[in-house]
């Protein structure tokens, strides 16, 4: 399943090329709605007729002739025992909804302490509880904004929005002697990362086989490969 510009379909490839009599495959989403896929030629693939309908989000129950194969696919579900699901569910959160959360958290915090300040001095003549306040309400209010602050000049200064990520990709392209030239990572959204890989390479290997390379992370979408192959020297 992939959306690397068009509508995302279900794709299905198979080492040999005798194909099963009967292909069928039917996804369950949470509130209990079926659809069933089929599928059409396209050479090299198949490819379903029907797009897949947001939410991505359910079961998919794959058969082939008599032989059923089970899977689980969601775009949001960050409860697995994955720990790569874990690293990037904390690394990677809504921007947005972060700064609004910093801003509702400061003005609140700063709120109660001016009152707070405000009782004490009233009360006790604490002169300085004023000016300590504001001290303390500027440290609650920076510390809360840096780590927005860092990430978000990240994205706008286009650095990679994940170290992790990239060198697993780095891993899996070069994992039998490919060298991997050139790889650029950019967030499309606060789930999904983008990539354009470029592979250079001595095997008789294409843009397929490096796509259902990386196809298990689940993060990594809007993927562009470049393959270039060169001869060895003899």
């Amino acid at each position: 399943m992939f959306e690397d510009g068009v509508p995302p379909r279900f794709y299905l490839r198979f080492e040999e090329q005798i194909l099963p009599s009967t292909i069928t495959l039917e996804t369950e989403r949470p509130n209990g709605h079926r659809q069933s896929f089929t599928f059409v030629n396209r050479g090299t693939f198949l490819e379903s007729v029907d797009e897949i309908p947001e939410p991505h989000e359910f079961k998919v129950t794959l058969h082939l002739d008599d032989v059923a194969y089970k899977l689980v696919f969601t775009e949001h579900d960050y409860s697995g025992s994955d720990p790569d699901d874990a690293h990037h569910a904390k690394r990677h959160r809504d921007n947005n909804m972060r700064a609004a959360y910093v801003h509702v958290i400061a003005d609140a915090a700063v709120t109660v302490l001016a009152i707070t300040g405000l009782v004490l001095g009233s009360h006790f003549g604490w002169v300085w509880m004023d000016p300590t306040v504001g001290i303390v309400g500027s440290v609650v209010t920076a510390n809360r904004s840096y780590g927005l602050l860092r990430d978000t000049g990240g994205i706008l200064l286009d650095m990679s929005p994940d170290q992790h990520m990239k060198e697993k990709v780095r891993k899996i392209i070069e994992i039998d002697g490919d060298q991997l030239t050139d790889l650029h990572l950019w967030r499309p959204d606060p789930v999904h990362i983008g990539a354009i890989v470029s592979v250079s390479t001595k095997e008789l290997h294409d843009v397929a086989f490096y796509r259902s390379r990386i196809g298990h992370l689940n993060w990594l979408s809007h993927v562009i490969i470049e393959v270039q192959r060169w001869a060895a020297v003899a």
